[in-house]
């Protein structure tokens, strides 16, 4: 029997599976992401979620054609939650990258050397720090005053939390001078663990709801309206990050942490300057030893390349810096019993297994449930309802099921079965070839897709129709105001109804037609998005927006392609040559330009909207901007990735293979066909001299 993709060891996954395995990927790190960013309320543990993007990263390193633009790799967790208004940050607050276990370090030095282009004896100094298990935050100074504070969001756009976070003592109110103009601080809020476990017997005296862990307690008390529940919250500060700084702050990361103990701001003393891989693992080991006896939740060690040009060179990759990585410390484990498995529909029809657990405690937090992913999963552990089983934690999540304890197996017990239908619609249930994945066919009679693909439309990445929750648009499909997504620009219409609903007046009603009229203009970007077309990620949707330009032009375009024949064969070749599109996304792209329902929705919101056009980022001066640029061969001055980012930055587009639409081919060594097709075609040909002259050298 063929081993089934989900368990193939990534060396050994054919092209097909390797597509079918990135898109489940990208699918349910989507969602993990929105259940521990914006609900602080996660469904898994750390260990499981790193393994996910760890695997997804290993497909992508082997299959870098492959690469989704909704890459797990090109996100940075999620959009802020309502209710606080918006921070841009001048700068993005970056993820971190994983590391695992000692290959992982040793290949992180190895990247960092090879993207420097360093020589073997190089030594490559870090900062080796602590990973705080709370809240990433930013606070900005101007003239020495702090004036903003923001929570990281989805790492451009953030929750203004100014008044909350000014209630924290280790946070100066004013910068010990000399101070620059404006100085941007990042750092991690946190609860000691001596102060949660009195919040606790607080909330338990009061009769409140109890916290789950420190983490928990202060996204929650960070996340108050009332800036004075805030202050009544023992929350702290640790800083380890610049954001935007006019004015000098040090050439490495080492001497900017002592700079903010200048400044006032509390840094964590267990920081270590190493000057090699091995330095960086003993400080590793050391941490880990005492992360049992330290006051406060970590989950790491967050190693950092020490000096500043270097990481400015080094850039980042869509979430993560190159410059960083975080080496996470291995999993508690407990065992408990699989009581049953419960089923999970998702916006595309996805089937997803759910563990329902004897409730246990794991590292001090009680779980209860776990994602088993698909029925690979279940199949390769041989997981059966009322198993004893080992589930492990990591963090402040709902655990992972690592293995079942087969001598403790019940009598009679057997191996579970996937449903052939759908639970929500009766509708079959199917997996198709090199896909993990069971689907609904449902479709939209489902109304678990239905709901599911409102709640989508109307998400903060897409319409952000504020005040609009997943409770409203369920209800409001149940009860037949809503069918489309155009029907939501309707509802003025059905204000009567709507008026006499529980829990909606007339001022709640005027709230909501408000947000909903905000949304009639809106982006490129985020229409497509909202559109929840299979394989279109935000990243993709950008990609989209940059590429067309305008709604009716891009429109035009994917029909044209749909249709297959004429204009529509180049148009589909323009698309696979845009780097980080390939043949699978433009056949899903297709497949939706051909089925009449979509198209008619489209019609229905051309009606109603007002779509922006796309406007590319400022590059006054770049000779290279809005110019497609293929690079072959070997750079000699810098590496392949650092030259494409710098590119990026200019304003060009990057594409993977050279056509009549490729304004310059930059050639370095050993250059092959890519070089020779330029020439035929004619296309303007630069030296790496030349390209450097353009990038800035």
């Amino acid at each position: 029997m063929t081993e089934e993709p989900r368990t193939t060891p990534v060396e050994e996954l054919s092209r097909e599976q390797a597509m079918g395995e990135l898109e489940r990927l990208a699918t349910e790190i989507a969602e993990h992401d929105r259940h521990y960013y914006i609900a602080d309320q996660p469904v898994i543990s750390d260990t499981e979620y790193d393994a996910l993007r760890s695997r997804n990263g290993a497909i992508e390193a082997r299959f870098a054609d492959l690469v989704r633009p909704d890459s797990p790799s090109f996100r940075i967790g999620a959009a802020p939650a309502t209710g606080f208004a918006k921070v841009t940050h001048a700068k993005p607050m970056l993820s971190l990258d994983n590391a695992f276990d000692e290959d992982d370090v040793h290949n992180f030095f190895a990247r960092v050397r090879r993207f420097l282009n360093l020589a073997d004896d190089d030594a490559i100094d870090i900062v080796g720090e602590p990973k705080i298990d709370g809240l990433s935050v930013s606070a900005r100074y101007e003239q020495g005053r702090l004036v903003q504070a923001a929570t990281r969001g989805d790492g451009s756009v953030g929750e203004d939390i100014t008044a909350n976070l000014r209630t924290i003592r280790d946070l100066p109110e004013t910068l010990a001078a000399p101070a620059p103009d404006i100085a941007e601080i990042r750092g991690e809020v946190f609860m000691a663990r001596r102060d949660f476990a009195a919040l606790n017997q607080r909330q338990e005296a009061a009769g409140d709801k109890l916290f789950a862990n420190p983490r928990n307690a202060a996204a929650g008390s960070l996340r108050q309206l009332d800036s004075s529940i805030t202050a009544q919250r023992p929350l702290h500060f640790f800083a380890y990050a610049a954001g935007e700084i006019a004015g000098d702050f040090g050439d490495s990361h080492w001497r900017f942490l002592e700079r903010l103990k200048g400044w006032g701001f509390a840094v964590n003393p267990l920081a270590r300057l190493c000057a090699s891989p091995g330095q960086a693992l003993a400080f590793h080991q050391e941490i880990f030893a005492q992360r049992a006896t330290l006051d406060y939740e970590i989950d790491g060690v967050v190693y950092k390349v020490n000096r500043f040009d270097w990481q400015d060179r080094l850039g980042m990759v869509s979430r993560a810096p190159r410059w960083a990585i975080a080496h996470k410390f291995p999993a508690e484990q407990a065992e408990t019993i699989l009581n049953r498995i419960s089923i999970q529909v998702g916006r595309t029809g996805t089937l997803t297994p759910v563990a329902e657990l004897e409730p246990i405690t794991v590292g001090g937090v009680v779980v209860s449930r776990a994602t088993l992913h698909n029925e690979d999963e279940i199949k390769r552990k041989d997981i059966r309802v009322g198993d004893r089983v080992v589930v492990q934690r990591a963090g402040d999540v709902i655990p992972q099921v690592v293995s079942v304890i087969t001598t403790k197996r019940p009598k009679g017990s057997t191996p579970y079965v996937m449903p052939g239908t759908c639970p929500v619609c009766g509708s079959h249930a199917v997996r198709e070839e090199d896909e993990a994945a069971r689907r609904c066919t449902g479709g939209l009679i489902c109304a678990a897709q239905i709901v599911e693909r409102l709640r989508h439309f109307v998400s903060r990445n897409a319409f952000d129709i504020e005040g609009f929750g997943a409770k409203h648009i369920e209800a409001f499909w149940r009860d037949g105001l809503i069918r489309t997504p155009a029907d939501i620009f309707h509802l003025a219409e059905r204000r009567d109804d709507i008026e006499t609903r529980e829990g909606w007046g007339s001022q709640s009603v005027d709230n909501l037609f408000k947000a909903i009229a905000e949304r009639r203009r809106i982006t490129l970007e985020r229409l497509i998005y909202a559109l929840g077309i299979r394989q279109v990620g935000q990243a993709t949707a950008r990609l989209l927006a940059r590429q067309y330009v305008s709604f009716d032009a891009w429109r035009a375009t994917m029909a044209d392609i749909a249709k297959g024949d004429g204009a529509g064969i180049e148009a589909r070749d323009d698309l696979v040559n845009i780097d980080g599109i390939g043949p699978s996304m433009a056949d899903d792209l297709a497949a939706f330009f051909n089925e009449p329902h979509n198209t008619d929705v489209l019609d229905a919101l051309a009606r109603d909207l007002v779509v922006i056009d796309f406007e590319a980022p400022e590059t006054t001066g770049s000779p290279i901007a809005g110019k497609t640029l293929v690079f072959t061969g070997t750079l000699k001055s810098m590496a392949r990735g650092e030259a494409k980012a710098r590119a990026e930055s200019l304003g060009a587009k990057v594409a993977g293979s050279v056509s009549k639409k490729t304004d310059f081919v930059v050639i370095g060594g050993d250059a092959g066909n890519k070089a020779n097709k330029a020439r035929d075609l004619c296309v303007t040909i630069l030296s790496e001299d030349e390209w450097l002259d353009i990038a800035g050298r």
